[in-house]
């Protein structure tokens, strides 16, 4: 079987699906804390039908945050990252947001890919003070800690 032959569906979570994202965030080893429906949208994506990768998206005034985008080790290399990240970036332009952020100290060239470029805390803490994320960061003391980043989205 080819690349080519492999089918790709994304599915908008609903509040029954946030056990696959915290199992599929787990598995990837990353926290699942914060993680919620409330003022977000996440997206699980499908390889062949099966479950291989999220991300969520929370929203602000003018702003949203990117966070907890995984994709399994086994599913890599098969286009579901660029899918689930053109879907939060294509969501958060259609929404009017001119800025979104995302926290990732070890996945900058990654993101750099698609535009992204190094931001501080501080304008994140002032962008989306309500988003769950920001407030975990801000309440425990790591977001200070984490690199930022920052992609500008056309007028």
């Amino acid at each position: 079987m080819t690349l080519s032959d492999k089918h790709i569906r994304l599915l908008q979570a609903v509040p029954d699906d946030f056990s696959t994202i915290t199992a599929l965030l787990e598995a990837c080893g990353l926290y699942t804390t914060s993680v919620t429906p409330e003022g977000s949208t996440y997206w699980i994506a499908f390889l062949d039908g099966q479950p291989g990768g999220c991300i969520g998206l929370e929203h602000g005034r003018g702003a949203s945050l990117i966070r907890s985008t995984a994709v399994l080790p086994e599913f890599r290399s098969h286009g579901l990252g660029r899918a689930l990240v053109v879907s939060a970036l294509t969501q958060a332009s259609l929404r009017g947001d001119h800025t979104v952020y995302l926290f990732s100290s070890e996945a900058g060239d990654y993101w750099k890919r698609y535009g992204f470029t190094p931001s501080t805390a501080a304008e994140v803490e002032a962008a989306l003070p309500e988003a769950p994320q920001v407030r975990s960061g801000m309440c425990k003391g790591w977001i200070h800690e984490e690199q930022v980043w920052k992609r500008e989205l056309g007028a």
